[in-house]
């Protein structure tokens, strides 16, 4: 870091030498060769950077990383007794620095030339990999304003990386509500009826294949992009494991969105909120999961009211949004019904998570059992488990309960009467 922090001081001063025709030891920008270790190309991910692109990725972390070597763009036009305009640049409200802006890359590397100041626009395009990446954006150009007027900002996920050496989770907060879920189990663990399963095998051959399916063969004309699915059945059957399952076997971070930092009785701050969410993760490699789903995307109603045409808007927005999502969607609720039909349509699958047949009870009761806990009655106490028709949640709350007894009693073997105790406690809460 410090080799590029010294290089780009040394661009600065160059480019403003070249600008006011000083006497300068560099006839060209380019001239002024980046160090050649390799480490910006590690900490954006992109191996190929060029000059350009290497110049406003720094220009984007020198307030973070030596704040100092901007102030020279605080000087002052004599002529007009004001700062540069072609300078950019933004004061901060706590931070004391020079904040730079698109016009401040634009200046740096195009000067008065307005064809390089076309390819520095360029640069800043939502399509431009700095930005699928999630290297660096611009944010805050106000409405009717230069397009080279908002800040340039480094992306969290670069700054973790140049800071903290690992990638970028984001904390469950006000200004972003979801989670990142995460489990101990793995796809061996999960306990489902086959046909979930091979439904479940879909998504994950979706996520592994979608570049092929949409690139190579060319379907990307005919196909939306990304995948949205819901999950529907019981309580504890299952749901929740599987979308996390599925990004753990896929290596993506799954999200669950909090629903009640979602909704707001206030026109136009649900679609808020949920534009923060899908706008954070929308070129990041996320599964986004809406529990209870149907507290957010329930069925339209007639338009009586400004109430009801408020809540008709938000499912328009939210189907809006989804479709447009380029990842995965995952959608999860007990009932089915109380979805929206317009959702249920451009859904790419549905699956019905059933409760547990005897079969699978045993298999669930086998795996989540400790067996120091089982004696020589192992499997008289597990079929005497699997009459009970509950589900893997539920199984697990019965787990819970007997371990709370186990170590009450300083005991380490369980016994029929415990289990059945549990059992029956269970049950009465259905």
């Amino acid at each position: 870091m410090e080799q590029h922090i010294l290089w780009f001081n040394r661009l600065l001063r160059v480019s403003l030498a070249l600008y006011f025709r000083q006497e300068c030891e560099y006839s060209d920008l380019e001239e002024v060769q980046a160090p050649e270790d390799g480490w910006l190309e590690r900490m954006t991910g992109v191996d190929d950077l060029d000059f350009r692109e290497k110049v406003v990725v720094m220009l984007a972390l020198m307030p973070h990383v030596c704040p100092q070597g901007l102030d020279i763009l605080f000087v002052q036009n004599t002529g007009v007794g004001r700062p540069y305009t072609e300078f950019g640049g933004w004061k901060g409200l706590s931070h004391g620095g020079f904040l730079p802006t698109g016009e401040t890359a634009a200046f740096i590397l195009a000067g008065e030339n307005a064809e390089k100041r076309q390819d520095v626009i360029k640069l800043f395009h939502q399509d431009h990999r700095l930005h699928v990446r999630n290297i660096l954006h611009m944010e805050g150009g106000g409405e009717g304003e230069p397009f080279l007027s908002g800040q340039l900002r480094a992306s969290d996920e670069l700054l973790s990386r140049v800071f903290f050496g690992r990638e970028y989770k984001p904390d469950y907060r006000m200004g972003f509500p979801a989670k990142r879920v995460t489990t101990a189990l793995e796809w061996e663990d999960m306990v489902l009826d086959y046909r979930v399963q091979n439904e479940l095998g879909e998504i994950n051959t979706w996520i592994q294949g979608h570049r092929t399916v949409m690139e190579e063969w060319g379907l990307s004309r005919f196909l939306k992009a990304g995948y949205r699915t819901l999950f529907y059945g019981p309580p504890g059957t299952g749901k929740t494991l599987a979308a996390t399952l599925i990004g753990k076997r896929n290596g993506m971070d799954v999200y669950r969105v909090d629903l009640s930092m979602i909704v707001s009785k206030y026109i136009g701050e649900t679609e808020k909120n949920l534009a923060v969410v899908f706008d954070l993760a929308e070129n990041r490699n996320w599964i986004l999961f809406f529990d209870e789903a149907d507290a957010l995307f329930g069925k339209r109603t007639s338009a009586n009211t400004s109430n009801d045409r408020h809540a008709n808007q938000e499912v328009a927005y939210l189907l809006q949004r989804i479709e447009d999502f380029p990842g995965t969607v995952i959608l999860a609720t007990n009932l089915r019904a109380n979805i929206d039909e317009a959702f249920s349509r451009r859904f790419q699958s549905v699956i019905y998570f059933p409760m547990p047949e005897r079969d699978m009870r045993v298999e669930l009761w086998k795996k989540m059992l400790p067996s120091n806990w089982l004696g020589s009655d192992a499997d008289a106490l597990i079929n005497m488990a699997a009459e009970a028709e509950l589900s893997g949640g539920s199984i697990s709350n019965v787990i819970r309960r007997c371990a709370l007894h186990l170590l009450s009693k300083k005991e380490n073997c369980l016994s029929r009467n415990v289990l059945r105790e549990a059992l029956d406690k269970e049950e009465l809460k259905r």
